[in-house]
């Protein structure tokens, strides 16, 4: 594997720089990064000539001006990059320190989701073969895959923003509207839990009742301009969380997975109330050493109490720890709304990555930062989720039919063991490669998503670059982005390894 991985890696260098070659011979010969300039009737249009020729090595031949900007690609071992100056003298690392910090922002999170939402739902259609369900899912991704992006993003704007912020002024539902949302989520709960006939008719009637005595519920209690979770909330969703985790992967039955993970839930509610005061208003290492702990802890917890079952034991305790500081976070996220409304009334914000001058707490600062990040984010989320979830409904069915899943189940495994103890490791595989170069692709720049919300990111930063004929803009964007594809592919590879053992040799 070792010496699978050096080979690529050479291979991969040689590939990086013939292709940087290719794209700077190509960028300085697709116009005159001075024609503006010729055309000035300003006074100083040759001392501004002067100047950008200085700025953009012009009067070096172009193998130089390469050269030039290979070396300083090559000090970044050193870590003194020198990615040379764009044509107004400003420095390309600062721009693509920027540019990068901002798409990645914006698409870690997208991909995050689409990959979760898209695998989920790809093993659920794949387990529900030729349903209701699995035909309604598949013209809903598909649906959303064939959406011209930036009309997409043009309906965002108009309802999620727009429209969301004039309701906030006054939130409530009329009785038409909740009767319309109760039918909509009665109707799409019984195709989700599927069964027959009188099971779906009753799931539609108790979706669709508790909705309808929940909105009118919540309206009264103001939630939506004064959300609350609370310890009980908390504490409610986290068992809900281990209880259904431990009856995923190994059944109630078993308390050597039970266990830690009801014992995580336990040291979680204690945690909830030690770091009160400490998440009031906090700062990232305090996030981040908390989500380091909320998985350290669980999984030594599930690997002590697990016994010969401590690999599902530490995965359900892990992800219940995660489950319960997220919703310890997301508890202070919604105390902290009201004084965010305070001083952003139309929250939902159409264009740029965050409000200019904005000075609040911590989690004001985060909520504004959010969502300034959620209308891009959906809008990758829906575009990639059809990806995912297609390719893990064949990949699923494909391995349902292999020699194995049938010894399995004549085994008298239980379905829910056969899914998800041996078809879904092995259907990963091919979802590795997607992953990988899915996010590869979207650390480029989502062009069109960029520009229409009004991102400073890799996207715009490649598209200035372009139409200025200034190379040193896009030959960093090219540098971030070539990379990440060339890593990510090497990882999807050793993910393969680790998915399937017999790769390795």
């Amino acid at each position: 594997m070792l010496r699978f991985i050096l080979r690529r890696l050479g291979a991969s260098i040689g590939i990086l720089f013939a292709a940087s070659l290719l794209l700077y011979v190509l960028v300085i010969n697709s116009g005159d990064p001075l024609a503006e300039l010729r055309e000035s009737n300003a006074e100083n249009r040759e001392t501004l000539m002067q100047q950008r020729i200085t700025f953009m090595n012009l009067d070096m031949p172009w193998y130089q001006r390469y050269w030039t900007w290979l070396v300083g690609v090559g000090k970044c071992f050193a870590l003194q990059c020198d990615l040379g100056t764009s044509r107004q003298g400003v420095d390309v690392g600062a721009l693509l320190s920027l540019a990068a910090s901002s798409t990645l922002r914006l698409v870690l999170l997208a991909t995050v989701l689409a990959a979760i939402l898209g695998i989920a739902i790809g093993v659920l259609t794949a387990v529900r073969q030729y349903s209701g369900l699995d035909y309604g899912v598949t013209f809903i991704t598909f649906l959303f895959f064939s959406l011209p992006v930036f009309w997409a993003a043009v309906l965002l704007k108009e309802y999620l923003a727009i429209g969301y912020n004039d309701w906030m002024r006054d939130p409530a539902f009329s009785p038409l509207q909740i009767a319309a949302i109760a039918l909509l989520v009665g109707f799409l709960m019984q195709i989700f839990l599927a069964g027959p006939l009188k099971r779906r008719i009753i799931t539609f009637a108790v979706a669709a009742g508790f909705v309808a005595v929940v909105i009118p519920y919540l309206t009264w209690l103001n939630f939506f301009r004064f959300p609350q979770l609370g310890f009980g909330g908390v504490l409610v969703l986290g068992l809900g969380v281990a209880l259904s985790g431990t009856a995923m992967t190994v059944g109630l039955r078993n308390t050597k997975v039970l266990y830690p993970a009801l014992a995580t839930v336990a040291l979680g509610a204690v945690v909830y109330y030690l770091a009160f005061g400490v998440l009031e208003n906090p700062n990232w290492f305090v996030l981040v050493g908390g989500g380091i702990l909320a998985v350290l802890i669980p999984a030594l917890l599930g690997k002590y109490m697990g016994a010969h079952l401590r690999g599902p034991a530490m995965g359900v305790s892990v992800a219940t720890g995660l489950v319960m500081a997220g919703l310890t976070t997301l508890d202070h996220i919604f105390r902290a709304w009201p004084g965010f409304l305070l001083l952003k009334p139309r929250p939902i914000a159409t264009i740029g990555s965050q409000t200019p001058n904005f000075a609040g707490t911590f989690w004001e600062d985060f909520l504004d930062k959010g969502t300034q990040l959620l209308l891009p984010t959906i809008l990758l989320a829906i575009i990639s989720l059809a990806s995912y979830s297609r390719y893990t409904r064949s990949s699923m069915l494909e391995v349902g039919q292999q020699d194995y899943i049938r010894t399995a189940r004549s085994k008298g495994l239980s379905e829910r063991t056969v899914i998800f103890r041996h078809a879904f490791r092995n259907a990963m595989i091919p979802i590795a490669t997607i992953a990988a170069f899915d996010f590869a692709g979207l650390i480029g720049g989502a062009v069109i998503t960029e520009s229409v919300f009004g991102w400073k990111g890799m996207g715009e930063l490649f598209r200035t670059g372009l139409l200025q004929v200034d190379p040193a803009p896009v030959m960093a964007f090219f540098l971030v982005t070539g990379t990440a594809a060339v890593v990510f592919n090497m990882l999807a590879d050793i993910f393969y390894a680790i998915l399937d053992p017999r790769i390795r040799v």
